[in-house]
């Protein structure tokens, strides 16, 4: 990795680490952190495969309240920057990546509570009308979150590709990173079965199901299966009727009032008296 590539990889991870936070543009989640490292790195399909099957994993992670899910920020750049610049394979990224995701979410809560301290100093720089200061102290209190990934992918990239990360990859027991590949097997099933759950659209279980007998008894691939749902979709919208607009016609009155070969409801009439 030569120096350019290194200064873009901390880039990119500092920006990846402050919008763990943020919430906004999405840079954090797997597939467009993987990709971004791809990108710097000279390897931009590895970098798209390994973000795809991480964002699979990562699809039903989100804070709610106080629960912070894990770390997808951290597990998508240390993962990216091993595979890529160490040439392993997919499957020991995701292996390596599920363990980082837990050890990044203790990591988190750590920094955010650390930047209570900077929440508080704004709350004082607000009394005293000081804005400058509480940009400041939200600026301080985001670049470490930056920080918090930003270093520890700087430190496994220095190290990346040397022998000192092929001896720890291959000091793993292989029980180990076949049952966490596996595991990551079984994230990805609940992380559709949360979102799934969400939507509570039981009207589209069927489409489900069938989606998945036909691609598990068929051997298109994700375009033919992508087009293949698109022309579902437009097809249930054209035809489901909730989907339209319907002209509700009042209900016609048994006692209409006829008056120059016009016709008026007598519930009419009646609303006018009163």
């Amino acid at each position: 990795m030569n120096p350019l590539q290194m200064v873009l990889v901390i880039l990119v991870a500092l920006v990846v680490g402050m919008a763990s936070v943020l919430d906004e543009r999405q840079f954090h989640r797997p597939l467009v952190a993987c990709t971004l490292m791809g990108l710097v790195l000279g390897n931009l399909p590895v970098g798209i495969a390994l973000g795809g099957s991480l964002e699979l994993i990562a699809l039903g992670w989100m804070n709610v309240g106080a629960a912070m899910a894990p770390d997808a920020a951290l597990a998508s750049t240390l993962a990216s920057v091993v595979v890529i610049t160490g040439h392993q394979s997919i499957a020991t990224g995701i292996a390596i990546a599920v363990p980082i995701a837990a050890a990044g979410q203790v990591l988190t809560i750590f920094v955010r509570t650390i930047a209570v301290f900077f929440q508080h100093q704004a709350d004082s720089f607000a009394e005293q009308a000081n804005f400058r200061g509480v940009d400041v102290m939200h600026f301080s209190a985001l670049a470490l979150q930056g920080l918090r990934v930003a270093i520890p992918t700087a430190a496994v990239a220095a190290v990346s590709g040397t022998d000192i990360v092929q001896k720890a990859l291959a000091a793993i027991p292989h029980v180990v990173t076949g049952g966490l590949q596996v595991a990551g097997g079984f994230i990805v099933v609940v992380g559709y079965a949360m979102v799934i759950n969400m939507m509570r659209a039981k009207s589209l279980m069927p489409f489900f199901f069938l989606g998945f007998v036909i691609a598990a008894f068929s051997s298109y691939n994700l375009v033919g299966l992508g087009i293949m749902g698109a022309a579902f979709a437009i097809i249930y919208v054209q035809l489901n009727p909730i989907y339209h607009d319907q002209i509700k016609l009042p209900d016609a009155s048994p006692q209409m009032a006829t008056a120059g070969g016009g016709s008026v409801s007598s519930d009419d009439l009646d609303d006018e008296l009163d």
